[in-house]
């Protein structure tokens, strides 16, 4: 029996319901007889001044967990008690995909009270959002008196309703997607025995709660179900940050075979901190506050960055060392310092500065260094490049491996068609020789400029993924074999992948999850751990070797959060457009799919850059979507990163056209070959880019029935300059173009302009709080379609940013975008109406 009240609204309805059909209960769990024994009666009234009654023990707050595993009693005569008065609790599910009132009707009961996922509903008249519902009845009996079975749930609509068999399975529901447990972290031991994982747990009313256990991967069992800490980089031990209540700093040291711990150092200073490869010295991030406004209430903003909290912080590093205890700076000045890596023989720091330069694309350069700790001398490897990301170490400490665009490193790895500009946000990998030694197959010399007058060298850079699609996420460089290990996107998933520095090649690693989420390698043994999920399950928990590349299930989330759940399938599908191109597209099916009938179709498509991969859990649910009775489909048009540069290019100037035409004929084309899509009844939905995608499809087609644009874009001029990231995301999308030189890209492309095309009902969802797309993209689009008479609606999530986090809100925001499209897909005004009614103003 699962729990759904957070679905549940029950009321005592004034007017009278009109029921169409009667769903009999044919079978409950059944638990009890639980023996009453009237109390002691200390007075004989109570404070209301009442005498006791037998409905006193219904009131009575019970445990309904002794329903899992009771027995089953079927429709008529229940289980009769004669030796006093008894309690009993009779237990099913029923569940609805469309929002509906009605009426739990229990008859052949004497004395009983009703409650519907865990609220009493007085009556039997309740209103049912769509959901899986729990519903026990708390009944009295006396001796002599025949109780029977006899429950009827009616109606105001044929079909809404079904009750779950005691041994069937539920639909998927949002209060799934919100709660349970997943993981969040990974982190395996130096010697590869142990392993360190993270895990969140949501539960019901938004509270999550996070621990971490030690695994013992050999054994594959839990042997610590509470730990705290990072492991050491050399021994097999972990270490854990204490702070006393005067503020000071504790570095404890915890042995996992033996429990026992040690202080390492004491009263460290503030900040995250990397330790040395020989566990000798820590390299601490340490925070500097830049010079305050004197007026709080009137300030100059010195930079457009400058309006977002923080920016004035600074990041310099300092140096612990163990043994004394000295601390020293590494760093100083006023522009931001971070570590990258540290040499495997702890003598050199990879570090990068970055800054600001407001009239040139990028507008924000990385330079990397070398640092000698011993001689604190510098080589400078990389000279203001706005291109480049992270870097590490060789294991032998003589090459750099280094992250970024296709333009980073003097472009040596763009291979977009003359005249495009690269996505930045299209991730490569480039291998960087300090020492100048030549590559086979070197592409480029690239010159860096001296730091201190240092001699100016010619670095040897080989791109290694210039003719490899997949867009990579995090890398290592593993001690134990030499080779770097990455995950990446893969067209819609997220797949793990060995390169091997010496030739270059690259291999993708089999695994059973579509998505590999997070993994960890261990630094002198063959030993990897990873977790992932797919379109239909859950986190699992894997070990895999580095020698054969097999993997070994450790743990699976996914049986424990999807038990008892029934889903629809997904299915892959592509669409050839018409310049050749195969769009990669997926389809959810409602649970119990019949060919024979007509489904409403809801469209999803990316949001940034990012591709819709195929994450279980996502702030779109295509399974909970599927679970209502509507088919989705998932298009990752022109312009998504994990197809290669070449595709991924096709986002930078374009502000939505052909990405449209790749939408538009995928939905048709995907109707024209399944013909139980109700192609009258198609809905659109997307979020950030993905809004401005919703509401610029809308002056493009007609072919939607309704849409929703979540934190879009309207005015590419006014994001430009409004959000916090406006100007520096248009460095992506919108590259080397401005709104005073392109009044097409920015102007024309803008759905603002051409809203009066627009004639499918429009839903804008908002925070209130947004910093990224400020919610007047929102609302100027929203009033210029209500001074067109237009049929739309705005509802904005008060406090909320980007993203809506907060448990309570998002639950209303989503059952407000189910709402909205059951109005408009399925004719089913009812949901929205209770939610958003009518307002005389």
């Amino acid at each position: 029996m699962m729990k759904h009240s957070f679905l549940f609204v029950s009321m005592l309805l004034a007017s009278t319901y009109t029921y169409a059909e009667d769903v009999p209960v044919t079978e409950c769990q059944y638990a009890g007889p639980y023996m009453l024994e009237r109390p002691v009666m200390i007075d004989s009234v109570n404070l209301q001044g009442k005498t006791f009654q037998d409905d006193e023990w219904l009131k009575a707050p019970i445990n309904f967990s002794a329903l899992k595993d009771a027995k089953t009693v079927m429709q008529g005569q229940l289980p009769a008690c004669n030796q006093g008065t008894a309690l009993h609790l009779l237990g099913f599910n029923i569940q609805n995909t469309s929002f509906t009132e009605a009426e739990i009707k229990v008859s052949g009961l004497h004395n009983y009270r009703l409650l519907v996922d865990g609220k009493e509903c007085g009556g039997g008249k309740t209103t049912l959002q769509p959901a899986t519902h729990e519903v026990v009845v708390k009944y009295l009996s006396q001796p002599g008196k025949n109780d029977t079975l006899d429950i009827k749930v009616k109606t105001e609509r044929d079909g809404v309703v079904e009750v779950v068999p005691n041994d069937g399975q539920r639909r998927y529901t949002l209060l799934d997607v919100l709660l349970g447990r997943r993981y969040s972290g990974i982190e395996v031991s130096p010697d590869g025995h142990y392993a360190i994982v993270s895990y969140s747990q949501t539960r019901e009313g938004g509270s999550t709660d996070y621990n971490s256990k030690l695994w013992d991967l050999q054994q594959q069992r839990i042997v610590n179900s509470n730990v705290n800490g990072h492991w050491m980089p050399k021994t097999n031990k972990y270490y854990s940050i204490r702070r006393d209540n005067q503020g000071h700093n504790t570095l404890y040291v915890i042995d996992p075979r033996m429990g026992e711990e040690n202080i390492v150092a004491e009263n460290l200073p503030d900040g995250s901190f990397t330790m040395s490869p020989n566990e000798d010295y820590l390299i601490i991030n340490h925070r500097e506050e830049g010079e305050k406004e004197k007026d709080s209430g009137v300030f100059e903003v010195v930079e457009p960055e400058d309006r977002q909290p923080g920016w004035r912080y600074r990041n310099q590093l300092l140096k612990y060392d163990i043994a004394t205890g000295l601390c020293t700076p590494l760093s100083f000045g006023y522009h931001s310092v971070y570590l990258n890596d540290i040499s495997a023989d702890g003598r050199y720091l990879l570090i990068s500065k970055s800054e600001n330069r407001l009239t040139q694309r990028p507008t924000t350069v990385t330079s990397i260094f070398r640092l000698n700790l011993s001689t604190m001398h510098t080589d400078t490897l990389v000279v203001k490049d706005g291109f480049v990301g992270g870097a590490l170490f060789s294991p032998d400490g003589t090459q750099v491996l280094i992250s970024g665009s296709p333009e980073a490193l003097g472009g040596v790895g763009n291979v977009v068609p003359e005249g495009r500009v690269p996505s930045m946000i299209d991730t490569q990998l480039f291998l960087l020789d300090i020492d100048g030694r030549l590559f086979k197959n070197v592409y480029v010399d690239t010159p860096v400029r001296p730091l201190q007058n240092k001699v100016t060298l010619m670095r040897k850079i080989r791109p290694l993924t210039r003719q490899f699609n997949p867009n990579v996420q995090r890398m290592t460089w593993s001690k134990a074999d030499g080779m770097v290990y990455f995950n990446a996107e893969d067209k819609d998933c997220m797949h793990l992948f060995q390169l091997n520095p010496k030739d270059g090649k690259i291999r993708r690693i089999d695994t059973p999850e579509e998505m590999v989420m997070s993994f960890s390698v261990a630094n002198s043994a063959p030993v990897m751990a990873f977790y992932g999920q797919g379109a239909s399950n859950s986190d699992r928990l894997y070990t895999l070797s580095t020698k054969s590349l097999k993997s070994s299930l450790l743990e699976d989330l996914s049986a424990e959060r999807l038990k008892g759940i029934e889903l629809g399938e997904c299915t892959a599908w592509n669409y050839l457009n018409n310049r050749g191109d195969t769009i990669c597209c997926r389809f959810y099916l409602p649970p119990h799919f019949d060919t024979t009938k007509k489904y409403p179709m809801i469209v999803n498509y990316y949001g940034g850059c990012s591709p819709t991969s195929r994450n279980f859990e996502n702030r779109y649910p295509q399974h909970a979507y599927a679970a209502l009775g509507y088919v989705v489909l998932i298009v990752n048009p022109s312009g998504a990163t994990g197809f290669g540069q070449e595709f991924s290019s096709r986002h930078v100037n374009t502000a939505g056209k052909g990405v449209a035409e790749d939408i538009i004929g995928a939905t048709k084309q995907f109707c024209s070959e399944h013909a139980w899509v109700n192609k009258d009844k198609i809905g659109c939905i997307g979020a950030s880019y993905g809004g401005f995608m919703t509401q610029y499809l809308q002056t493009q087609t007609d072919i939607f029935a309704a849409a929703i644009s979540h934190a879009g874009i309207s005015d590419h001029t006014s994001y430009w300059g409004e959000g916090y990231w406006g100007y520096s995301y248009s460095e992506v999308s919108m590259a080397n173009s401005y709104p005073w030189t392109d009044k097409h890209l920015y102007v024309d492309q803008s759905p603002l302009f051409n809203a009066d095309k627009i004639r499918t009902p429009l839903l804008f969802l908002h925070g209130t709080g947004d910093t990224n797309v400020p919610v007047g993209e929102s609302i100027q689009m929203y009033t210029a379609l209500k001074l067109l008479g237009r049929p739309t609606a705005m509802v904005l999530v008060e406090g909320q940013n980007h993203h809506i986090l907060d448990y309570n809100k998002r639950i209303q925001w989503q059952n407000t975008i189910f709402a909205w499209f059951d109005r408009w897909l399925k004719d089913e005004p009812q949901w929205w109406n209770a939610m958003y009614s009518d307002k005389h103003l």
